[in-house]
């Protein structure tokens, strides 16, 4: 099993998939890419514009509070970028990155953030899909990230489509899958996490298709980790 807890592999693993993006945007309840963005600006891509839900542009600070909602992501900000001007950027084609999670995410890559069970007598009911049914269509890749591994949460099947488009990664604590001609498939597993495990916590069929594990972390990745989420507010995801 591996050393590392499951919040330090989910985030990192993130933020290496942002070397080479040109900007990215997460919206509320957002913390883990939050961090992983601000962890990406420091040490894989530089260049890599950070647009959030507040506004805020290139914020890079300590995270001192659970809300990505909140004036500690835009106190600090470079200038103004608002929500308006990020639907614009899409619709424009200019947007690189952004950030979604659900309550079901299906094999081919569908959202479901509205219902668990037949839409006009749901057994729960979810949050809504926000901008996200605009959203993810328009920005040219969607990087989806599950906080926890469970069949429940990884279907077949979503009981209700919120939102689908332009997947390309979906990270959880024990892989990243990488949508391939239409299916999501490993691209690399968690260190120590095999196959079988993966299956075995998913509700869909997982091909052994030889990905290798995820690279351990580095001490210089899990230094700034602490620096930038020193409380581990992280870890408030995965548990």
């Amino acid at each position: 099993m591996s050393q590392y807890k499951p919040s330090d592999l989910l985030t990192i693993s993130i933020a290496r998939a942002l070397k080479g993006a040109e900007n990215c945007f997460h919206g509320v309840a957002s913390g883990i890419p939050c961090i992983a963005i601000m962890l990406s600006r420091r040490l894989h891509n530089p260049d890599l514009v950070y647009l959030n839900i507040t506004g805020g542009v290139n914020v890079d600070r300590e995270i001192c509070e659970v809300s990505t909602d909140g004036n500690s992501l835009y106190e600090d900000s470079r200038s103004s970028f608002g929500l308006t001007d990020i639907f614009d950027l899409a619709a424009r084609g200019g947007l690189d990155v952004a950030f979604l999670s659900g309550g079901q995410v299906d094999q081919g890559g569908r959202v479901n953030n509205s219902v668990i069970g037949p839409f006009r007598q749901p057994k729960v009911k979810l949050p809504g899909g926000a901008g996200s049914a605009v959203l993810i269509p328009n920005t040219k890749r969607a990087f989806v990230w599950k906080s926890k591994h469970e069949k429940r949460g990884l279907v077949e099947r979503v009981d209700f489509i919120t939102s689908q488009g332009n997947v390309k990664y979906v990270f959880t604590p024990l892989c990243t899958f990488e949508m391939v001609d239409g299916s999501l498939q490993v691209k690399e597993r968690m260190p120590g996490v095999s196959f079988e495990t993966i299956q075995e916590n998913t509700g869909f069929a997982v091909e052994d298709n030889g990905a290798p594990e995820m690279a351990p972390p580095t001490l210089e990745e899990l230094r700034m980790l602490d620096e930038i989420d020193p409380q581990g507010f992280r870890d408030l995801e995965t548990r």
